[in-house]
């Protein structure tokens, strides 16, 4: 791949990563809750489940499930209720009364699974990379080493934008001292959950 190729894949890179999602979403959520370095459970399981997007559609199997109805159907179901599900738990989560050593807080570890199954659940993830990566493979030159090169690529742009969006959302903590401003912040990310559930209802493919 080529500089200018991989260049204009960068940009390409970033405006995926930037635009509103669910990724983005519980990013900030957690950010907001657990500050930057709580949150970076969070952020790996978002790329566990965007590398297993990239290696689904590397492999030839995220153009067989694009084609396939009644897979995307599953896989966009299931999406749905996961969000609906994370939106509902926001919703209902208890106030920081205080960033006691002792206060209890989600562990590392299932933060990390939720945030992947967030991307996981995602076919639209895969309905896009199976439409942007054949666009910039080169023919006649491998595809494993240009496939790696992009996925890698979006994997470190992806985290790179994601800890921005913490970094944004954990300045936010100083302001939510209260138990009501905590409640009101829960329950917007929570509805935001909600609304990219429906979002995602909505898709249909082209």
């Amino acid at each position: 791949m080529s500089l200018t190729l991989w260049l204009t894949f960068l940009v390409a890179a970033v405006l995926i990563s930037i635009s509103p999602g669910a990724g983005a979403v519980n990013t900030m959520s957690n950010g907001l809750r657990y500050g930057v370095k709580q949150s970076m459970p969070a952020i790996l399981g978002l790329q566990l489940g965007y590398g297993a997007q990239i290696l689904l559609v590397g492999a030839g199997l995220g153009a067989l499930v694009a084609s396939s109805v009644w897979a995307l159907a599953v896989i966009k179901w299931l999406g749905v209720g996961y969000l609906v599900w994370l939106g509902i738990q926001k919703w209902r989560e208890p106030v920081v009364e205080s960033v006691a050593d002792d206060q209890p807080t989600m562990s590392g570890q299932k933060r990390f699974w939720q945030s992947a199954l967030v991307n996981l659940t995602n076919p639209k993830a895969t309905v896009f990379l199976v439409a942007l990566l054949p666009q910039f493979l080169i023919a006649g030159q491998p595809h494993g080493p240009q496939l790696i090169t992009m996925g890698t690529t979006l994997i470190l742009v992806d985290c790179l934008v994601m800890l921005g969006y913490t970094l944004l959302a954990s300045q936010l903590f100083r302001f939510m001292t209260t138990p009501y401003r905590q409640r009101q912040m829960n329950r917007v990310f929570g509805g935001l959950f909600v609304t990219a559930a429906v979002a995602l209802a909505s898709f249909k493919r082209s």
